[in-house]
Formats: C-alpha cells, sequence, structure tokens
C-alpha cells in the first residue's frame, strides 16, 4: 500500500502485477474501501497481464476523510431525489473522477483501462465522458445512469435500508462484520448465498479499516447531487462493457440495460443469479471476460506512459 497525494487529498492505493504492463483503475464502491476488491479477482486480472491499481475513494478507508465537513441528511436527500428536485452536497461524482485522475497522474499513467462497481461505475463513467484521451477502455459493473425514473434510480426499499442502516462503531470489528454479512446477505446473488462465509475474511479486512459512516453519507450524496448522467453518456466513446446482475435488488437490472443504452456501442451482459456484489464463483470468469474486453479495445497498447 501506498499513499498518493492527488487533487489536494491523500489516497491508499496498491499496485499489483507487472510494472510495465497496461494499466488497469478498478473503482470501488459506496462506502467501500479497496479491501472489498477479491484478491482472487485483482490477482486474474494481473495473470492477464495487466497492472492492477486500487485505491480508497475520499473519504473511505485510508485516504483522506473530510471530517470538517458536517454530516448531510440522506433520508432528506433521498426524498429529494425521489421528488426530482436538487440536491447539494460537499462533492460530486466529477469531484470523485478528479481525484481519481490526480491519482493516475501521481503514479505516472497516462492511459489506462477503468472498471468500476456501483458508484465506482459512476466515476468511472464520468472519467470517460469528461477524459476520453485518458480512457483506454470502459467496464461498468452493477451501476447506473442517474436516470431519475423510480425503476431506474433504486431498487427495492428492502435493500435501499440496508445500505442507510448506520454500521456498528468502527472500533467493534466483530460488529462490523455481522453488519456487512447481513448488508451482503440482502444486496448479494440470490443464486450463490453459499459463497458469502467465503467471503468473511474479505469483510474482516474491511471492518480493521473502519466503517465511516459521515464519509458513506457524503459520498452518496454525490451520486444524488450529480444527478442524471445520461447526456453524458452520450459522450464517451470509449470501447464500454456493462456487466450487470440479472437479480440485483439494490441497482435493479433495468439501471444497467439503461446504462448501456445510453453508451455509443456499448456491449451489455446479464449475469444469472447475480445481485450486487461479487459471488467467489464468478471471479474467474469476470476477470476473464474483463481482460477480454481490454485486449480488445487496445491490441497494440504498449505499457504505461509517464505524464509530461
Amino acid at each position: 500500500m501506498t499513499m498518493v497525494e492527488a487533487n489536494g487529498l491523500g489516497f491508499d492505493c496498491t499496485v499489483t502485477g507487472d510494472a510495465a504492463a497496461t494499466p488497469l483503475l478498478l473503482i470501488m464502491g459506496l462506502g467501500m474501501p479497496a479491501a472489498l476488491w477479491p484478491d482472487a479477482f485483482v490477482e486474474a486480472l494481473a495473470a492477464e497481464g495487466f497492472r492492477v491499481i486500487t485505491f480508497d475513494n475520499r473519504d473511505c478507508g485510508r485516504s483522506t476523510r473530510l471530517e470538517h465537513v458536517p454530516v448531510p441528511n440522506v433520508m432528506r436527500a433521498i426524498t429529494r431525489t425521489l421528488l426530482r428536485r436538487k440536491v447539494t452536497a460537499p462533492y460530486t461524482l466529477d469531484d470523485m473522477a478528479a481525484d481519481t485522475l490526480g491519482l493516475l497522474d501521481a503514479l505516472g499513467v497516462e492511459r489506462a483501462h477503468v472498471v468500476g462497481a456501483s458508484m465506482g461505475g459512476m466515476i468511472a463513467q464520468v472519467m470517460a465522458a469528461r477524459h476520453p484521451a485518458r480512457v483506454l477502455s470502459l467496464t461498468s459493473i452493477m451501476s447506473n445512469s442517474g436516470n431519475p425514473g423510480r425503476k431506474f434510480a433504486f431498487g427495492s426499499w428492502k435493500a435501499l435500508r440496508a445500505i442507510v442502516r448506520p454500521p456498528p462503531p468502527p472500533d467493534d470489528h466483530a460488529a462490523v462484520v455481522a453488519h456487512l454479512l447481513r448488508v451482503f446477505s440482502v444486496i448479494g446473488s440470490p443464486a450463490f448465498r453459499d459463497d458469502l462465509a467465503a467471503v468473511r475474511p474479505i469483510f474482516e479486512r474491511v471492518a480493521r479499516l473502519g466503517m465511516y459512516r459521515a464519509g458513506t453519507a457524503r459520498q452518496l450524496l454525490a451520486i444524488m447531487a450529480t444527478g442524471d448522467r445520461r447526456p453524458l453518456l452520450h459522450e464517451i466513446t470509449a470501447p464500454t462493457l456493462v456487466l450487470h446482475g440479472a437479480e440485483d435488488p439494490l441497482v435493479p437490472l433495468a439501471a444497467g440495460r439503461d446504462t448501456a443504452a445510453n453508451v455509443r456501442g456499448a456491449v451489455l451482459e446479464v449475469i444469472d443469479g447475480m445481485g450486487h456484489d461479487f459471488p467467489p464463483a464468478l471471479l474467474a470468469r469476470f476477470a476473464k471476460r474483463i481482460a477480454e474486453h481490454c485486449r480488445a479495445a487496445q491490441p497494440d497498447t504498449p505499457g504505461q506512459t509517464p505524464v509530461a
């Protein structure tokens, strides 16, 4: 792990794989540190010939926490979003995309394949639209387009309640692990319920980093304040793969279909039995498909090119 200064903040990042290989950036979702990426997935991508970069978003994990910023009223913001009223936030997805670009600059990476999950997919979309020269390919996983329509914006109320329910005190690691197990039992993959116990070590790793309730709330507001991104998605030129679980209770499949429909030439792949998680049984499949997509997008791409 390395602490990198970017966009005026500090970001905890890890690089896996050959330093001369083509960079592939993984962006994690709401409130979760990069520790949630399964090791087997990261290592499989590295074995496919990529230099895999993971990092903690702002307000999460070991990256800078904006402790001076007030904790927002999440339920009020959700209500305003449902009523299609403006939501204000300390920062937006554009700011988080700027963080990510600053991280690439600090690492000397000019262009990278960008893979984002859930909120990370939203950040990746903004990067690809606003900075096309920096994104070799885009993979958006279990994400959405910001379409405010009810069937696109939110999944089940049970899933939404699961993610907004306050976590236990961060110093109570056992309670945090139990909390994560409960959350993912609700939003996870119905066809792979038996896999949940297998990811307990990952939840224990996340618990050691500490759940940061205020940061998660601010990140959620960043999503809502950014609003409808469909016009932005129309600007994406990078080859785009959209992966979405057929049984996602948090970000419904309709949102994945809508994302693909708004990105020119995007390929949508629906994963049967998958919810809003990364079941161990699917990791090899994900890594192989993403690697194929990246290689097809830039078959002759050399390794990283330092930023001047």
